[in-house]
């Protein structure tokens, strides 16, 4: 195996905090490589709240999920790193006393360190289970809601009532032609501020109502049935997406069978962010140690102090403090 096929860093996690320290490993000039089970960056945060306003973020009074990804996005581009969507990884080996395997549900890949930024864990969509339903997966039937354009001028349907089901409703309905949100309770759950400004948009709401039935042809949605399971009514409205919003679950998944010091669901680290693996560090939500605060400003922070000592460990003669970042550039 050549080095050129071995990267100083592989990151396992594309959140916000997974962005940050690949963004501090470029300015290490370190070859990075960023892994993210969801089909595209930015975690759980670009995935589920997208226009929840953030206010822990040092120098931005209030910043939507949103922009942030997209300004760490942006804030990524001066560095040519490798991106890996959609992948989970299943496992991890050391080969030898500097290099990793790593295998994905898909394929494999080798690194001098690890850096875990995995938020809460892998999560998942709970699925509906009508007929039809798998048929429908990823042409008319959305779990993430990833490309806007796709619903320009069609009839949406968006199920849930909780913060994510309203942000998609209210990010859609100005491009599309029509969007009716189904909640099967009365009332949403969703931020009171969030709640007026659906009350006040042209987002057609069908309460107490669930999803019946599904009407597609090979896969593109026709119509759906809707029921009101209190009062035995149902409609038939035409729709061309329905958007499911009926939770997510959440699971560190393999990492527990890594052999790395946990506590409870969470990795246990030092104050240089390492794990109880050598070579393997961890940052954000996914680590543990005494005093830590969950913030996303926290995982920011320590995301420059993890990628310091994982390149220290790749490159032992590369300083831990390597200096400010105006040093850090080579423009």
């Amino acid at each position: 195996m050549s080095q050129s096929e071995i990267y100083d860093i592989t990151i396992i996690g594309g959140g916000p905090t997974g962005l940050f320290s690949a963004f501090y490993a470029g300015m290490r000039q370190a070859k990075t490589l960023v892994i993210e089970s969801l089909p595209q960056l930015g975690g759980q945060l670009a995935m589920l709240y997208p226009e929840k306003h953030i206010y822990d973020v040092a120098g931005f009074p209030s910043i939507t999920a949103k922009e942030l990804i997209d300004n760490l996005v942006e804030q990524n581009k001066r560095f040519e790193h490798d991106y890996v969507l959609n992948e989970t990884v299943t496992m991890i080996e050391k080969i030898e006393e500097t290099c990793f395997k790593i295998v994905t549900n898909k394929h494999e890949y080798f690194s001098k360190t690890i850096i875990i930024t995995a938020g809460n864990g892998a999560f998942s969509p709970r699925k509906v289970t009508l007929d039809g339903a798998e048929d429908c997966e990823e042409i008319s039937l959305h779990y993430f809601v990833n490309d806007l354009e796709k619903f320009t001028d069609q009839d949406v349907v968006i199920t849930g009532g909780g913060d994510s089901a309203i942000d998609w409703a209210l990010m859609i309905e100005p491009i599309a032609k029509s969007v009716t949100l189904v909640h099967r309770r009365k009332e949403f759950r969703g931020h009171e501020h969030s709640v007026s400004l659906l009350k006040q948009s042209n987002v057609i709401l069908k309460t107490p109502f669930v999803v019946d039935q599904l009407h597609h042809e090979d896969g593109k949605m026709k119509q759906i049935t809707l029921t009101n399971p209190k009062e035995g009514i149902s409609e038939t409205i035409e729709t061309d997406h329905l958007i499911v919003n009926f939770g997510f679950k959440s699971s560190i998944g393999p990492i527990k069978n890594w052999a790395l010091a946990l506590k409870g669901k969470q990795i246990s680290v030092s104050s240089n962010m390492s794990t109880s693996i050598p070579g393997i560090f961890a940052a954000g939500d996914i680590c543990w140690y005494p005093g830590k605060v969950e913030l996303i400003a926290t995982g920011l922070g320590e995301a420059p102090t993890a990628v310091n000592n994982a390149l220290h460990f790749a490159h032992p003669e590369q300083r831990v403090q390597p200096g400010h970042s105006t040093s850090l550039f080579k423009e």
